[in-house]
């Protein structure tokens, strides 16, 4: 078994599902019973926890606010207040945690802060198997070092033509900040049946994930789409997907279930 957390970052263009595939891909580790796994939504437009059915009440954009606009309390110093607030921050769950990333800092200087955020989430790392990030397109998050280089970076498009443009941003994105091109991975999601998926080369998707109905009802409910049954056919597709990344992260030591 792997002495780090195996990370994998989620990315893809506005409407493709990455959300879903996330949220699904976290119950699914905790199906194989790979627990805890931590969930980091890195996306501004911050929605993973809805997803997954908890209630997020600040982000570690705000604490970071915060920590420079608010009065330390007597005898604790800056560096200790943003280890305090991160983990005041952080949401406990059944099989989970989540931590919301928040938006981009503004106008000033947060490198100090940045650092330390940094710091906290490498220490937090020892307590899990799996990491999850729900992260946007550019990938701010991780291009700051906030949240490290990941182990796998799963682009999720839909198959159409223009899913193929998003895919190659992507690309680009991922191996200025240092990725290697065989930790990157493509997703088809919603696929319907006797659709033609982009052309992506020599690429083979690790996923092709198909259009469930029980998806967009849970999305037309508001209800958390990580609850779907579980023969629904998203939810078996992204099991089998969960199954071929514990592969990889453990090789020959991946457990049977």
């Amino acid at each position: 078994m792997q002495k780090h957390p195996f990370t994998i970052a989620i990315s893809g263009k506005g409407g493709t599902g990455k959300t879903t595939v996330s949220s699904l891909l976290i119950r699914s580790f905790i199906d194989l019973a790979e627990i805890p796994v931590l969930a980091v939504d890195a996306d501004p437009n911050a929605n993973l926890h809805e997803a997954l059915g908890v209630t997020v009440h600040e982000s570690l954009g705000s604490m970071r606010e915060e920590a420079f606009t608010r009065h330390i309390p007597p005898g604790m110093n800056r560096h200790d207040f943003i280890r305090f607030r991160f983990r005041q921050a952080l949401v406990e769950a059944n099989g989970f945690d989540l931590v919301a990333m928040g938006r981009p800092e503004g106008s000033g200087c947060y490198c100090f802060a940045n650092d330390l955020l940094s710091e906290c989430m490498l220490q937090l790392e020892g307590d899990y198997r799996f990491i999850v990030i729900d992260t946007e397109a550019g990938m701010e998050h991780i291009s700051r070092g906030t949240l490290g280089k990941p182990d796998m970076l799963l682009i999720v498009s839909d198959p159409g033509a223009r899913g193929l443009r998003t895919i190659t941003r992507i690309r680009e994105i991922a191996t200025q900040l240092g990725l290697e091109p065989e930790r990157i991975h493509i997703v088809f999601n919603r696929f319907k049946s006797g659709t033609a998926p982009v052309d992506i080369g020599n690429d083979i998707p690790i996923a092709i994930i198909p259009d469930d109905p029980l998806v967009e009802a849970a999305d037309l409910a508001a209800t958390p789409v990580s609850q779907i049954p579980a023969d629904s056919p998203a939810r078996v597709a992204v099991l089998d997907l969960a199954r071929k990344i514990r592969y990889i992260a453990y090789g020959s030591d991946v457990k049977t279930k």
